[in-house]
């Protein structure tokens, strides 16, 4: 009886759950795929990874995956990251020698916020901390690493003024656009996703070694959350 009433909470979930995994499974085929048979740039391959996997969060939310499920998966998925990063098994995930445990930390933020947002059903800070790290760091090397030509330096680590105006103002949208959707054209919208903007840029430029994956997301997460509570 015990396994057949496991099957039956199960089974609603495995739709979802397969929608999840071959929505993964495309974003790693894609960028193993520009990372073995063209001649596109590694970084560019991890970007790819970076940014199409942070929109599981809106898979995950939409869906109405339970925490357990977000918080395995991100367990998982930071075990692959942290063995990738000694063993080239997935390249577009990590390279050897790469100074950044930045897809560890990446997957380590998801199962944070995850536990802590969708057990109090409050998905939508999840889904900011996530999407500002996935769209807006991920756009901010993009566009640093190509058009980037008026570089500084915080703490020994390079950026460029144009990366980071691109990660203020990604960040804003990304913000902007869940609280939109969650609670309506108010000024408390536009004010948080200024502030969020401002404090994941300033989280991204002052951390090293790929802390940013955590950092970033939690407190980008943290801060939109805790000003609703003040403001509205």
């Amino acid at each position: 009886m015990d396994s057949i009433t496991s099957f039956e909470t199960l089974s609603p979930l495995l739709l979802p759950l397969s929608w999840v995994f071959l929505y993964l499974a495309g974003i790693i085929l894609l960028a193993e795929g520009l990372n073995r048979i063209t001649t596109t740039d590694a970084e560019v391959t991890r970007k790819v990874v970076h940014i199409g996997s942070g929109n599981v969060i809106l898979l995950a939310w939409w869906l109405n995956i339970p925490a357990w499920i977000g918080i395995g998966a991100a367990i998982i998925a930071g075990f692959i990251a942290l063995f990738s990063y000694f063993i080239p098994i997935l390249p577009s995930i990590n390279s050897v020698g790469r100074q950044s445990l930045g897809t560890f930390f990446y997957a380590i933020s998801m199962g944070v916020l995850i536990a802590w947002f969708f057990n109090i059903n409050q998905p939508q800070y999840a889904a900011i901390g996530i999407l500002v790290m996935a769209w807006g760091d991920g756009m901010a090397a993009i566009i640093g690493q190509n058009w980037g030509k008026h570089p500084y330096q915080v703490f020994g680590s390079k950026k460029s003024w144009e990366g980071s105006l691109a990660m203020t103002v990604v960040s804003f949208l990304v913000t902007s656009l869940v609280l939109l959707g969650v609670e309506g054209n108010i000024w408390q919208t536009w004010f948080i996703a200024l502030a969020v903007a401002i404090i994941a840029t300033s989280l991204e430029t002052f951390s090293k070694l790929g802390v940013d994956n955590l950092t970033v997301p939690l407190g980008s997460a943290a801060i939109s959350f805790f000003l609703i509570q003040v403001l509205l």
